[in-house]
């Protein structure tokens, strides 16, 4: 992991059992597998969000498994990569809720610079096996991100979707921070009432009442409208 200003939150973990097994773990994984994300990019939302300027969390959960998708940032996709089916519905509620353009990509980098940390909780997975890499450590490190910003003088917004997310609301004091859940926005779930939850505007509206700045959450590069590919997998 690349020095940043987490570096002095988390280096205690670098030292315990759980992280030196995790390691050896992956190292054993790389060796044998295909493994997702490349390894130069499995610390990227920590890399392109820094602690001082976090004001928003998206928790996803396992890094997409399929190749050219992963690539260290919860529900983003490379460029030139097909967006898969609940980045679509991201895609969705993020028109409908703010009536900005769909993006003709799936990466959302530019909402971890503006302070949007995009943290899945397990870092890895194996190629073609979802959850591979669950259980295995990751979460101890993750969980312990979560405390570091639940930890942040200033208030947070935490957006949770689904079951997985929303069990970690418990690391959060929601009488300092602002949590926003619905359902997944998978395709199994995004119709249960993640469409319709309209997380975009909610956060900026609490970031407004917490007297901190929105975020600008548009995605568009091309400065016209580009529907979103199938994911035909």
């Amino acid at each position: 992991m690349s020095t940043t200003d987490w570096n002095p939150l988390l280096r205690g973990e670098f030292d315990q059992p759980y992280w030196i097994e995790l390691q050896r773990f992956v190292a054993r994984e790389r060796a044998e597998h295909s493994v997702y994300p490349p390894h130069d990019e499995v610390f990227a939302a920590i890399r392109l969000t820094s602690f001082a300027e976090t004001k928003v969390v998206i928790l996803g959960q396992d890094p997409y498994h399929g190749p050219r998708q992963a690539h260290g940032l919860a529900f983003s996709v490379r460029h030139g990569t097909r967006v898969p089916p609940s980045l679509q519905n991201i895609h969705r509620e993020l028109r409908d809720d703010l009536a900005l353009v769909t993006p003709d990509h799936g990466n959302l980098e530019a909402w971890a610079r503006r302070g949007v940390l995009l943290l899945n909780t397990s870092l890895t997975v194996r190629a073609g096996q979802a959850g591979s890499h669950a259980g295995k450590g990751w979460e101890t490190f993750t969980d312990r991100v979560i405390d570091v910003v639940a930890a942040k003088p200033e208030p947070v917004v935490f957006v949770l979707w689904g079951n997985h997310a929303r069990a970690k609301k418990g690391r959060i004091d929601t009488t300092r921070h602002r949590v926003i859940e619905s359902p997944h926005p998978s395709p199994f779930s995004a119709r249960n009432g993640f469409f319709g939850s309209r997380p975009f505007s909610r956060t900026n509206a609490a970031l407004e009442e917490l007297g901190s700045t929105p975020i600008d959450w548009n995605l568009d590069e091309q400065g016209g409208e580009h529907p979103s590919e199938s994911d035909t997998n």
